[in-house]
């Protein structure tokens, strides 16, 4: 069992001051394996503290030296991938290929970013002035518990390559894969300060960090409600923000796509991460003279869905994260079949022949309408819902027709086709016959799901400040 009572603050690990405790549940099997001391105030601030005193230097800093430590940052990770891998499967229940690619991916951020840094001017010319690119200041960085490493190592890979020192505030769920990372972290002998990490409930660590003046910047990857909550805390001292939030992401199949090709493949978009994604694509859009071939074809891939330990090799879909979870999703279940949606697939309960652990059954409902709660709200688990339209133009309206824009995805022979439809959906990114993750083009939403952009030239400029200077 893992006791896990230190924060990561100025190069070192210390003693967590909190005095809350929690267990350190596994999703799969219910078992308690480990035991989180929660970081609490004292904490927070002793972590802003060491932040602001090493941010300073660190801004100052060449953009040589900060790729130098991105490049330390890739390394140390890459070393620990293995134990990310391991604390993945174990405290989140993420499938073997899923645990696998999170972890690479983590290690990986480094040297995207350092590749990014490296080609970008921080001082150009614009007609009369100079204007240099600086560093935005110390910076909180709020991680979600769905995808621990990645986030955390993403949003710090951009930090770093901008010159901000951070407080990183990672899940309490996710707390055995944070204290890999903050162990990679202080393998990469980083200067004392510019990495601090902090484990604790949003109240009081997130509150403290929205309203703290020693932060001039919050990252957060979460839900809508709380992405507005903090926007509101951070106002007061005009902190900068961005955020990564919900979304209930459409995948318009066209009707002249490859239906037996694409309809796996929307499957494959709703049903990612188990159902915990904020881009899982769980409006499945289809022209409504096909529909009898897609719930054929919809059965027949979900019947080849392994659902069940997540070290088996053939598991694809793992447990909800907690208890809560999955009540949560059983409860969208009931509503479904309580509004009049047709059940095709799955239903209430745990998958046959599982008697613990947080399993859903993978579950797709038809007859949807967009207005039904299930296709308006994110249910965080694998619910789809299939819905039907009669041409590209109703199918783009009830693509748009929801209160988040975060992805889409478009299902197409014609290439020209596809991207006109893609064009006009208001969302910040599309994947067109393809679930490819391109870590260099900017990730963000429309409307409520977010406010910035992360990745690439779009992730670091949002840690920087353009200062222009004009006359001799």
């Amino acid at each position: 069992m893992r006791m896990l009572q230190h924060s990561y603050i100025d190069g070192r690990f210390v003693q967590t001051l909190g005095v809350e405790t929690m267990d350190i549940v596994n999703p799969s099997t219910e078992a308690i394996i480990g035991r989180l001391r929660l970081a609490g105030q004292d904490d927070v601030r002793l972590a802003i503290e060491a932040a602001n005193k090493a941010q300073h230097a660190f801004s100052r800093s060449s953009k040589q030296e900060r790729i130098a430590m991105l490049r330390r940052l890739e390394e140390a990770v890459r070393k620990h991938v293995p134990a990310i891998r391991e604390a993945t499967i174990d405290e989140y229940g993420a499938p073997p290929q899923r645990a696998t690619w999170a972890s690479e991916y983590a290690a990986a951020c480094f040297g995207h970013a350092a590749e990014t840094l490296a080609a970008y001017p921080l001082t150009r010319q614009m007609g009369a002035a100079s204007v240099t690119m600086e560093s935005v200041g110390v910076s909180a960085l709020i991680t979600p518990w769905n995808s621990v490493a990645g986030s955390i190592c993403s949003k710090l890979a951009y930090a770093i390559a901008a010159g901000c020192a951070v407080v990183i505030k990672p899940s309490e769920l996710g707390a055995i894969q944070a204290q890999v990372v903050a162990e990679a972290v202080h393998a990469a002998d980083l200067p004392p300060g510019i990495v601090n990490i902090v484990i604790g409930r949003g109240d009081p660590v997130g509150t403290t960090l929205s309203t703290h003046p020693g932060v001039a910047k919050i990252s957060f990857t979460g839900s809508t409600q709380t992405g507005k909550a903090i926007a509101r805390a951070a106002v007061n001292s005009m902190k900068r923000v961005s955020l990564a939030l919900t979304g209930k992401s459409p995948s318009i199949i066209l009707d002249d796509a490859d239906f037996p090709h694409a309809v796996p493949l929307a499957i494959q978009a709703g049903l990612q991460n188990s159902g915990q994604a904020c881009v899982a694509g769980t409006r499945i859009l289809v022209p409504a003279s096909r529909l009898d071939e897609v719930i054929a074809l919809t059965q027949q891939a979900i019947a080849g869905i392994k659902v069940g330990n997540p070290r088996d090799p053939q598991t694809t879909i793992g447990p909800m994260i907690s208890a809560a979870q999955y009540e949560r999703v059983q409860r969208y279940i009931r509503i479904g079949n309580d509004e009049g949606a047709t059940l095709i697939a799955g239903g209430e309960g745990r998958p046959e022949g599982i008697e613990r652990g947080y399993f859903v059954r993978p579950t797709v409902f038809a007859g949807v309408s967009n207005d039904m709660t299930i296709a308006q709200e994110e249910i965080f688990g694998p619910v789809l819902s299939i819905i039907t339209y009669r041409d590209d133009e109703e199918a783009i309206e009830i693509a748009n027709d929801s209160p988040y824009g975060l992805q889409a995805y478009v299902f197409s022979t014609n290439s020209e086709r596809a991207h006109a439809v893609a064009s006009r959906l208001l969302v910040g990114g599309v994947k067109i016959n393809s679930l490819q993750h391109e870590p260099r083009a900017p990730f963000g939403g429309y409307k409520a799901s977010g406010l910035g952009r992360e990745g690439g030239v779009f992730g670091l400029e949002s840690f920087l400040e353009a200062k222009a200077v004009v006359g001799e």
